[in-house]
């Protein structure tokens, strides 16, 4: 059975997670929106605890697909769509092949599909098993000068690694599952060749602290959304959503203030 998390009540959010798929990661996020409205958020359908299903032949479909089932079961009017990192590919896409089925997006420090891998990307897709290690042990150290920049507090630093540590422990992400997203983005077909038409939002990092997708290329996303808002969050790089949830959901709701919002008189599903 499809896994969906919500939290919240009111207007609704869609929240697309990450490369690492698991929503469990971006609860910080989810939590600071449900200020703002029900939000709803899943794991990708691959991830064997989504519930989704899923076929390697679909490639990158398999998340559209997914989107749009979350969406018809769980929003009875168009929701804001919120798309983090990865999910941000996935979000756009889905406005631009959708029209009207959003009433607004958000994209959060996310590649474009025009996107290339940084070198050292390219080296652990050739051999993902064995570059695995080399990965993960050295992730603290590239998050932690964007951890002290965002908290500079060691009280409240400390406290953020150990809920954020306890998370990451109990949703493990996969590096061969990780390798396989970046891969199907490879023989993807995207529609974002028109403008999307819909209130937009664009958040990113600072440079010096992005080590992830550089802000000038979360930047390309203006070429479909020309009337987007830009936000940088301040003291953060990547995980800025999640680092500073509060400061990202409050640039969130700057963009749907002003947002009719007709009341859902259909809850067609709720699983928390």
């Amino acid at each position: 059975m499809p896994r969906i998390i919500e939290r919240g009540d009111g207007r609704p959010i869609v929240v697309v997670p990450g490369i690492q798929g698991r929503y469990e990661w971006g609860l910080p996020t989810v939590d600071a929106l449900a200020g703002l409205g029900r939000v709803v958020t899943f794991s990708l359908a691959d991830e064997p605890t989504s519930g989704f299903a899923w076929t390697e032949s679909a490639g990158f479909e398999n998340y559209l697909t997914q989107l749009e089932a979350v969406i018809g079961v769980t929003c009875a009017t168009p929701p804001v769509l919120v798309g983090v990192s990865y999910g941000g590919l996935i979000a756009a896409e889905f406005a631009a092949r959708h029209p009207g089925r959003v009433s607004s997006l958000v994209i959060a420090s996310s590649p474009p599909p025009s996107w290339r891998l940084p070198e050292r990307a390219l080296r652990y897709l050739k051999a993902p098993r064995l570059m695995a290690p080399v990965f993960w042990l050295g992730a603290p150290l590239r998050a932690y000068p964007e951890l002290k920049a965002a908290l500079p507090s060691s009280r409240d630093r400390w406290h953020f690694v150990f809920d954020h540590g306890r998370r990451i422990a109990a949703a493990p992400a996969s590096s061969m599952r990780m390798v396989r997203r970046l891969r199907w983005l490879e023989t993807a077909h995207f529609s974002l060749d028109h403008r999307i038409d819909v209130p937009s939002l664009i958040v990113t990092g600072e440079p010096e602290l992005e080590r992830v997708v550089p802000p000038a290329d979360t930047l390309e996303y203006r070429a479909w959304l020309p009337g987007a808002r830009v936000v940088t969050l301040a003291h953060t790089g990547h995980n800025g959503c999640v680092t500073k949830a509060r400061d990202f959901a409050a640039a969130v709701s700057g963009l749907i203030a002003g947002l009719p919002y007709p009341s859902e008189t259909v809850r067609a599903h709720r699983v928390s």
